[in-house]
């Protein structure tokens, strides 16, 4: 089983950086992949960024991409989610979430399934303008 514990949420301004971290405890035998996803006030949930660990690829949707990086440090079992020129539509909660990616998959289908093993509690970023 694998549990995941998030940090680094907090309120910026427009313009300013966060980094958020989510520690992987567990058996992460058959984990592959690391997501973060963002449910705004009032929206649904979706997928932001995704980093495949075997061969370090990731995938962006359109509204982070230049400006979210995911990245993860195997020797602290950590993801991050470093995130600069952080604008109000950024605002929400932030969930990382480990899971499987199989060869030829969809990035965009695989974060939209949404089938991840495990998902950390949750963090609240709050950027004001």
């Amino acid at each position: 089983q694998v549990q995941l514990v998030e940090s680094g949420g907090g309120s910026v301004q427009t313009g300013g950086s966060l980094r958020l971290s989510c520690v992987v405890n567990g058996n992460t035998d058959r984990i592959n992949l690391m997501a973060w996803f963002r449910r705004p006030p009032g929206k649904k949930r979706a997928g932001i960024a995704a980093l495949y660990i075997v061969n370090g690829r990731t995938y962006y949707s359109d509204s982070v991409k230049g400006r979210f990086t995911i990245s993860q440090e195997n020797t602290k079992n950590t993801a991050y989610l470093q995130m600069t020129s952080l604008e109000p539509e950024d605002t929400g909660t932030y969930y990382c979430a480990a899971g499987r990616y199989n060869r030829g998959d969809n990035y965009v289908e695989v974060l939209a399934r949404a089938s991840f093993a495990a998902w950390g509690q949750g963090t609240q970023v709050a950027v004001s303008s």
